[in-house]
């Protein structure tokens, strides 16, 4: 696609007012609602978002992951800890989260410190997965370099040993916890107005709300 299609590809947003009088004190309750609304029009992963970390050298990097549980003040998801972004996020663990709900013209924007979950979730959580997942967290060795025939040699050793043993969670795999301390909703608007309300938490523990420029 050329530079001039690029440029003349736009979508005229014409999502609901979002405005300081009818939202929330706080942003958990809201974005809740925004994430069941998302679910309910059936989007594709509604709970996909992109996570961002920055490696020892400065340099940022972001992938999509699955939001696997949402408890106030907290986000979770799972990976591989010696995983690219296990090893930035031990380095520093100021991650930011990215949702977009490309059919309700929505954005979330979350800023937080992202530790390691407690090991009972993590558990439980690997407990849950399908099979082929749990044996996947011990057969690929996340972000390292590797051929396909060795990835494939790996599933098939692991295959052959868990197919007489149960498949417990591996200590390189597991949950993390993102205390959220900043929150930014966008809503699509006519004429490219579009609303955005931040929630960012003060020294105190308390919200405060403002509006940003689109």
């Amino acid at each position: 696609m050329g530079d001039l299609e690029l440029a003349s590809l736009r979508r005229a947003y014409q999502g609901q007012l979002l405005d300081e009088s009818n939202t929330p004190s706080e942003p958990f309750s809201l974005f809740k609602e925004w994430l069941q609304q998302a679910i309910k029009a059936q989007i594709l992963e509604p709970n996909a978002f992109v996570l961002s970390t920055v490696d020892a050298a400065g340099r940022p990097h972001a992938r999509v992951v699955l939001l696997k549980g949402f408890n106030p003040p907290y986000i979770y998801f799972y990976t591989n800890y010696q995983s690219a972004k296990g090893l930035e996020i031990a380095h520093n663990p100021r991650v930011a989260a990215t949702f977009w709900w490309d059919v309700l013209e929505r954005q979330v924007r979350m800023e937080g410190i992202a530790e390691k979950a407690p090991a009972q979730l993590a558990d439980e959580y690997f407990a849950s997965r399908p099979h082929e997942s749990r044996l996947s967290a011990w057969a690929s060795p996340q972000s390292q370099r590797i051929t396909r025939r060795e990835l494939e040699a790996l599933w098939e050793n692991y295959l052959r040993y868990f197919h007489i043993n149960p498949i417990p969670r591996p200590e390189h795999w597991g949950g993390y916890q993102v205390r959220i301390a900043k929150v930014e909703f966008w809503q699509g608007r006519p004429g490219r107005l579009h609303d955005r309300i931040v929630y960012e938490e003060t020294k105190e523990g308390l919200w405060e709300k403002y509006r940003l420029a689109p």
